[in-house]
């Protein structure tokens, strides 16, 4: 997951609001990816990384749930997700961390294992506590569907998620005494108008940016025990090797005499 290097010290970035719906017992969070998407894309110019059209409309829903998700969760939260689809087969993958406001993630289409359903893994650290895992089933082809599969089957309580504008999203999550009929029946409508409608109060504003915290030196951690076994058959007859980051796909080039001097220093 992200480093701890405090990426939303300029107050720059993506902004995502949170309030609770007085009456209503939900907690709304709103934001306008434009921003996030447009570093995201920056990105994968920067790598050379080319991403078909359906798996980026896959990606960009997914990572505006992701960070909606993340908005509504304690501050000293890590998360991960993996998003299966079988149709097409392909894995999404997002990091983030609540502390500095980071996120990142990729697509992975080589080497994606089929199986009989669609499959949401998520992984959470939430301060010096124990990793947890979860995964739930799902159907359809939509990363929103699959969240909210997930808050119904492993947080125990319904949240849904709208789209509001071309690249707005709101994530609606109930709390304790819900107006259960009320929210099953939200349009998108009703939850852009709920400035006018509802009763909100503001809880707090979060800054999210596109930062993994890759570097040189993670990958050579990455490849030093690989290298300590087999190191012939990890270079061949090269020189160099070219590794991507497992989080974010961000390209490095290893050369032998590197990673033989970190292998000797570690």
């Amino acid at each position: 997951m992200p480093n701890s290097t405090p990426v939303n010290a300029e107050n720059s970035g993506l902004e995502v609001t949170s309030s609770f719906v007085r009456k209503r017992n939900v907690l709304v969070a709103k934001a306008d990816f434009s921003q996030l998407y447009v570093d995201y894309y920056l990105h994968l110019s920067d790598q050379g990384l080319k991403v078909t059209p359906e798996n980026d409309a896959l990606f960009k829903r997914a990572l505006a749930a992701f960070v909606l998700h993340a908005a509504s969760r304690p501050h000293n939260e890590l998360t991960a997700w993996t998003i299966n689809f079988q149709s097409p087969l392909v894995n999404v993958f997002l990091t983030g961390d609540n502390a500095d406001g980071s996120v990142a993630g990729r697509v992975f289409t080589d080497n994606v294992k089929e199986m009989p359903n669609n499959l949401f893994f998520t992984d959470v650290i939430q301060g010096t506590q124990p990793k947890r895992r979860s995964s739930v089933e799902f159907t359809g082809g939509d990363p929103m569907v699959a969240v909210e599969a997930y808050y119904r089957q492993s947080e125990q309580r319904p949240a849904r998620y709208f789209q509001t504008g071309e690249e707005e999203f709101a994530l609606v999550a109930a709390h304790p005494d819900y107006d259960e009929a009320w929210f099953e029946a939200l349009t998108v409508e009703q939850v852009k108008a709920f400035d006018a409608t509802e009763e909100l109060g503001l809880l707090e504003k979060r800054i999210y940016r596109w930062h993994c915290g890759c570097n040189q030196a993670r990958m050579l951690q990455v490849l030093a025990p690989v290298f300590k076994q087999d190191a012939e058959g990890l270079f061949g007859e090269d020189e160099k090797i070219e590794i991507r980051c497992p989080r974010c796909a961000a390209r490095y080039a290893i050369t032998r005499e590197a990673l033989e001097a970190f292998v000797a220093k570690s």
